[in-house]
């Protein structure tokens, strides 16, 4: 079979697609068809060397895949199930526990490849109706916001979400706070961005290019009250503006830092003052991913993807997700 692996020290020239046997099972695991993977900025990061990782390790945390072979002590899967992957395959309940915090396509090798044997546990069933390139969207992007905006933030009908840029977590929350009956402002640099962000549900936009302290311009949309809910992916440049537009007791999900991992200034009394909550957010459980699932499989929900690639162009894909061309999810297609 065929799979990418990394060389270190990283960086795309180093991403070499490579012929290899096809993995054979313990008696607990399951071997998997990938059919699709999608590119999320932890990946990026693993693929420049900016996460370390082993020589040769094979990257991309996300898969829609199809069960082709089980093992002897196997239960929970028969074959032909239709499956998606768990980022913390590890991490099946309650509340995280470095122990349990192994990442796949970091810690351990995955979904770039054709086949991959994995534990039965890892895996969950794909939402109904969805094929294995839209479900291969959901493990890191879908549940991240799953996370943040149903377990820690209790969003609710009526209540405001802001979220930033137009990647796959971005878009993700603006669909799922839409469906929930919730009210989104939405910031991008892009005016042609932004009009695609009106057509999927948008009640506010902001450019922020032109507003770059939009945080005013959010206070100024929602009577000076600000937002019940911030969708933080930029990390140090944003999260001033972001404190500023929450309203008071509002939820902070903190969970990107596509501008910097530091914060540079910040009003820390205005955290405080403001009563508001901020959530460390990175993925979720696998009883979190199955309530998503649940969710899904009532839902009209599905993903916006942008760009597909095969799996030998993975470089190329990465350096789409560089450049932001791409406009919610960039997907790696493996196998029809």
């Amino acid at each position: 079979m065929q799979q990418i692996q990394l060389a270190q020290p990283g960086g795309l020239e180093n991403l070499k697609l490579t012929e290899v046997e096809v993995p054979t099972l313990s008696d607990h695991q399951v071997l998997v068809r990938v059919q699709a993977s999608s590119l999320n900025y932890h990946d990026l990061l693993v693929a420049l060397g900016k996460i370390p990782t082993d020589n040769n390790r094979v990257p991309l945390s996300d898969c829609g895949g199809e069960i082709v072979d089980i093992g002897n002590a196997v239960s929970k899967w028969k074959i032909g199930d239709q499956v998606m992957s768990s980022c913390f395959p590890n991490w099946l309940d309650g509340q995280p526990r470095p122990e349990l915090l192994s990442f796949i396509g970091d810690h351990q090798d995955g979904y770039a490849c054709e086949y991959i044997a994995i534990a039965e546990t890892a895996l969950t069933a794909t939402p109904k109706g969805w094929t294995a390139l839209q479900a291969a969207t959901l493990p890191c992007a879908g549940l991240t916001v799953w996370r943040a905006l149903i377990d820690e933030g209790n969003l609710q009908p009526g209540e405001s979400v802001l979220v930033q840029g137009t990647g796959g977590v971005s878009i993700f929350a603006l669909q799922l706070a839409k469906a929930m009956g919730a009210k989104v402002i939405a910031t991008s640099s892009s005016d042609a961005k932004l009009d695609q962000l009106r057509a999927l549900g948008a009640d506010h936009l902001i450019n922020y290019r032109t507003q770059p302290q939009w945080g005013k311009a959010v206070l100024a949309a929602t009577d000076n009250q600000g937002v019940d809910h911030v969708i933080e992916v930029g990390g140090g440049d944003t999260f001033g503006e972001s404190v500023r537009a929450a309203k008071m007791g509002g939820h902070i999900a903190l969970i990107g830092v596509l501008s910097g991992p530091t914060v540079n200034e910040i009003l820390l009394p205005r955290i405080f003052m403001k009563q508001m909550r901020i959530s460390g957010i990175g993925m979720g459980n696998q009883r979190s991913q199955q309530a998503m699932i649940d969710y899904l499989d009532q839902s009209d929900i599905r993903p916006v993807i942008s760009h597909s690639f095969e799996l030998a162009s993975l470089a190329e894909a990465f350096q789409l997700q560089i450049d932001n061309h791409h406009f919610g999810k960039i997907a790696i297609q493996v196998a029809e």
